[in-house]
């Protein structure tokens, strides 16, 4: 089944929007100028058998009715031979039969409608007829002349309207495109403001029309949303600026009291026990604190990174190091290829969080003895890299929020559970800082899970001669 066409530009749909309009009123005033023509000229048909009718009549005279056959014919055979090229001529008596033929008929009758006075008939060797009835009492007196030239009238009539229309159809596409253009033209300029504007110039704002339309309307509605979101954007930096201050200061100094008290050398074994543990819920807390606000700054795009091309494999060298080291340390198997060739736009600091991210997660689903598989694959557009294990993997209904926060993967049997789960809401981050993007699917074969991530390549340079 063909799907329908969209066309996704304004523009070209008014375009053809205008086209069909101004295309169908055309064809709607040709359809009506072909019946008024074809109309008037029927009617001029009966005008001229009208006068031949009349003419008949005023060669017969007054005293038709006492007149013989042989009278009659005499009178007006003339008259009719005279106009044989143009007219046929029928007079019959009803009940009595035909009394006159004009010599072209060759001694045929008109064939008659009962009923109608003016009607079309296309007869035999004779062609299409167009026949008047006009009484003369006793008698019946049929006129009838060639109807072919309004046929061939009316065809080309209807020639010249289709060249019209397909010309019409070309010029008015032409001319909706134009108007469109210069109509949408404050469209394309809201359009390439609202693209510039961004975390780091929001006080940029769309310039408002002369014209006191809808467009200008919808500008100053959209530069109020502007300064709202500018005043959004303000309070979240400041929010992370303050609780950046006012949390981890606290924080620090807690922990310093209890760094101080076991150096004191006068706790006993429990308490030295209780601060070691007090220690490490407030590392956690930090640290969680520390990934909130870099969440915050990611979402409100207030963070920007260093992006530039950077070679795959020296990218990978020292993460293939740790995660070997992680992989070995839980009795687990890894292994790293890489294809391709190109440069990847990156900031290497922030994909080895990525990474690590990932291969801890795959660390933890995955079984005793299993394999973590990393592939990465670049060409001239983009880098993928992708991170499998074999675990007991994720159903699909809840990996729409595994990126969100606070969403923690269920760990293998003896796996570390105490993460945050902030790691994979920071991965997303990170990666769409990169103007990239990251999601799961199913292992190889359906076991386990894929984490996939790809961000812009651009080809590699050409090695110098």
């Amino acid at each position: 089944m063909m799907r329908p066409l969209r066309i996704r530009s304004i523009g070209a749909r008014l375009a053809l929007w205008y086209a069909a309009a101004a295309t169908a009123t055309l064809a709607c005033l040709f359809v009506v100028g072909y019946f008024l023509l074809q109309g008037y000229l029927i009617h001029g048909l009966d005008l001229l058998n009208q006068s031949e009718f009349e003419q008949i009549r005023a060669r017969l005279g007054k005293d038709y009715r006492s007149l013989t056959p042989a009278v009659i014919d005499r009178r007006i055979r003339d008259t009719t031979n005279y106009a044989s090229v143009l007219f046929y001529i029928d007079i019959h008596r009803p009940h009595h039969g035909t009394i006159f033929f004009s010599q072209n008929l060759e001694g045929q009758s008109i064939p008659d409608r009962k009923g109608e006075r003016r009607y079309e008939i296309r007869w035999g060797q004779f062609g299409l007829l167009r026949v008047g009835e006009f009484l003369l009492p006793p008698y019946d007196v049929i006129v009838a002349t060639p109807a072919t030239q309004v046929d061939g009238v009316m065809e080309g009539y209807a020639s010249v309207c289709a060249a019209l229309l397909a010309l019409m159809l070309g010029m008015s596409v032409a001319i909706g495109y134009g108007l469109s253009q210069l109509a949408l033209r404050p469209v394309r300029l809201i359009r390439e403001t609202a693209n510039r504007i961004g975390s780091d110039n929001l006080g940029e704002r769309i310039p408002v029309p002369a014209t006191k339309d809808e467009i200008a309307d919808l500008v100053t509605l959209l530069n109020a949303m502007f300064d709202r979101l500018e005043s959004s954007f303000t309070n979240v930096r400041r929010f992370a600026a303050d609780a950046s201050h006012e949390l981890k200061t606290p924080l620090s100094l807690a922990r310093l009291h209890a760094e101080k008290l076991l150096a004191t050398d006068t706790l006993s074994a429990d308490s030295e026990e209780e601060v070691a543990a007090l220690l490490e819920e407030l590392s956690r807390m930090t640290s969680t604190i520390d990934e909130l606000l870099f969440l915050s700054r990611a979402e409100a795009r207030s963070i920007t990174f260093a992006l530039a091309p950077h070679e795959p494999a020296a990218v990978l060298a020292s993460f293939t190091a740790d995660a070997l080291v992680l992989a070995e340390h839980r009795g687990l198997r890894f292994a790293a290829t890489h294809s391709g060739e190109g440069l990847a736009v990156c900031e290497p600091r922030w994909l080895r969080r990525v990474l690590l991210n990932l291969m801890s997660n795959a660390v933890n689903a995955s079984p005793p003895g299993g394999r973590i598989l990393l592939t990465s694959q670049i060409d001239r557009e983009r880098w993928r890299v992708s991170i499998e294990d074999e675990g007991a993997g994720v159903p699909p209904a809840q990996r729409a929020h595994i990126f969100d926060r606070f969403v923690r993967l269920r760990p293998s049997p003896g796996a570390d559970g105490e993460g945050t789960g902030l790691g994979l809401a920071i991965c997303r981050g990170i990666i769409e800082l990169h103007r990239g993007r990251i999601h799961v699917e199913d292992g190889t074969g359906g076991r386990g899970l894929r984490a996939v991530f790809e961000i812009p390549a651009v080809p590699a340079a050409p090695a110098p001669a």
